[in-house]
């Protein structure tokens, strides 16, 4: 009997080989059979070699859509910010189909990419039925992308009164009939140096298959060319100088873009990206830079302008100038609500002069913001109309406190929420008062592993536990990594709210049921070099209704 290829070699399959299939027809009416024929000749007008040397990517999924993206590029590299590709605009067909084979195309239409969005594409597709899997694709004059795989979330639950898209849940207490069996697995990534390794860790969580992929900062790094070492030193290099202008962040998110493993993590699941700082600049605040550059505003844009153009992004966080929307809610049926935060736009500049400090009274300051009064309104009144079982909070920087000194007195961390003290204890008093339902925060940057129970006072061993904080340590930033048992411990005896550490590079897979969430903490014991394969380094579970890990 032959043997079905697996859906990961199928995708890899149609990614090298389906060059003479033919996408015809547009708009959005469902569509039959997709021919199979050989593309047609051609024409003058026709690219010289493939476009789609960036992949492909879909996000932002909802019960009955998603965003497709594509960008095309000839020569991903080229000096001037546009990959190649000529002063116009292209038309380019997509296809969303029930199968891989596309043989039963459910929606297709065109969109033209247009060359002053770097001939970036953003289909936000709709009227589909949720909890699905997807398959599309793209061709632009006569040539045909790889295949990507996305999903719908489930729909929400009639039985509810409570906002649409949050139905049927009733609290930690109870298991609504509504949920059954019904689950989600997601994988939590962040911070990926491109000098710094390679993106084995992104091929190992494409591995998985999980139904969908957080993001939660420094996609990308702004530096120029050994602006940054990491520990083991560099084993590739950036594109010349550091990202100031529109071109030069194109052209780096090209760079990153043209990465196979990347691709790969891309093309297997729809995405939620937020951005940190460094697809902007290191360690920004608001409209600080934290180096003194000058015109940080119009750096601001660029940089924002170039992250649209290169992320499977809505409409709705198209940006204006050197502002732009990233925070936004999800819902994932009756099951979970995602609150993606944006903590750089709105903060205040970080205090004693940034870095790791210690006594540092101005960072205890009441008045001090990191989220903006707006946000953090619209992220509590997100929490208390929520009526989902799991309300996951993603967001770029350690929630938990973590003082890195031995002994008497307080080192921390002046960009991270230590720096925010204040207003970190009515935020997680807002959590506990909002009656939300299994509140779990999820976060980048630290470039190392982490659990914590989040408290209203760390200092406290017997202060309330509010919500557990799970840290995605990097995809590549720092290189290697490490597992230094004796600093380990340490850190642990000195914040014992933190329950586990480990410094190796990785991400998180979660898997969510009505009853618990599960956290493998992936680990990889080397980046330096390819190939090396993905371990659980811990497995921590968060009971509904706890608070607290096990």
């Amino acid at each position: 009997m032959e043997q079905k290829p697996s859906r990961r070699a199928f995708l890899s399959i149609a990614a090298a080989g389906t060059g003479g299939l033919l996408l015809t027809g547009a708009g959005l009416a469902p569509a039959g059979p997709s021919p199979l024929a050989s593309a047609s000749s051609p024409s003058s007008r026709a690219l010289a070699a493939d476009p789609f040397t960036l992949g492909v990517a879909s996000g932002d999924p909802s019960a009955d859509g998603v965003v497709l993206w594509t960008r095309l590029a000839l020569d991903p590299l080229g000096p001037d910010g546009r990959g190649g590709m000529p002063s116009r605009d292209v038309d380019v067909q997509w296809q969303l189909a029930t199968d891989e084979r596309f043989s039963r195309v459910v929606r297709r239409g065109t969109e033209s990419a247009r060359w002053r969005r770097a001939h970036s594409v953003h289909v936000e597709v709709e009227g589909l039925e949720p909890g699905r899997e997807y398959f599309y694709r793209f061709r632009a004059e006569g040539r045909l992308s790889p295949t990507g795989r996305t999903r719908t979330a489930p729909a929400a639950s009639r039985a509810s009164s409570g906002p649409a898209g949050t139905a049927g849940i009733t609290g930690p207490a109870g298991t609504p009939a509504s949920l059954g069996s019904a689950s989600l697995t997601f994988a939590v990534a962040a911070c990926a140096h491109y000098e710094h390794g390679f993106y084995t860790a992104y091929r190992r969580l494409a591995e998985q298959e999980p139904d969908l992929v957080v993001h939660l900062g420094d996609y990308m790094y702004e530096y120029g060319p050994r602006g940054y070492t990491a520990l083991g030193g560099s084993v590739r290099q950036h594109t010349p100088g550091p990202c100031v202008t529109l071109a030069d962040y194109r052209m780096r998110h090209a760079q990153y873009k043209s990465d196979a493993d990347l691709q790969e993590a891309h093309a297997v699941a729809p995405w939620l990206v937020s951005f940190d700082d460094h697809e902007i600049e290191n360690n920004w605040a608001a409209d600080v830079s934290s180096s003194g550059a000058p015109a940080f505003a119009r750096r601001r844009a660029n940089a924002f302008q170039a992250y649209y153009e290169n992320m499977p992004l809505r409409r709705t966080s198209v940006p204006g100038g050197a502002a732009m929307r990233v925070h936004r809610r999800v819902d994932w049926g009756p099951l979970a609500r995602f609150h993606l935060l944006d903590t750089r736009q709105f903060r205040d500049d970080q205090a004693c002069e940034d870095g790791l400090r210690s006594g540092c009274d101005d960072r205890l300051a009441s008045g001090r913001t990191l989220l903006g009064r707006d946000q953090r309104d619209w992220l509590l009144d997100g929490l208390t109309t929520s009526r989902a079982r799991w309300n996951l909070v993603g967001q770029q920087i350690l929630m938990a406190q973590r003082d890195v000194k031995v002994g008497p007195g307080t080192e921390v961390n002046m960009d991270s929420w230590d720096g925010y003290a204040a207003e970190r204890t009515r935020l997680l008093t807002g959590f506990r008062e909002s009656g939300a339902a299994n509140p779990v925060v999820l976060t980048g940057d630290a470039h190392m592993h982490h659990a914590a129970d989040l408290k209203l006072d760390f200092d406290d061993p017997d202060s309330p536990r509010v919500a557990v904080e799970l840290v995605a340590s990097s995809i590549a930033s720092d290189g290697d990594g490490y597992r230094d048992e004796g600093r380990i411990a340490e850190t642990i005896a000195e914040n014992p709210h933190i329950s586990y550490l480990d410094q190796r590079r990785g991400y998180i897979v979660c898997r969510v049921t009505a009853e618990e969430l599960d956290a493998d903490f992936r680990v990889l014991e080397h980046i330096s070099r390819k190939g090396a394969p993905a371990k659980t380094g811990a497995r921590l579970t968060v009971p509904a209704g706890q608070a607290s890990l096990t």
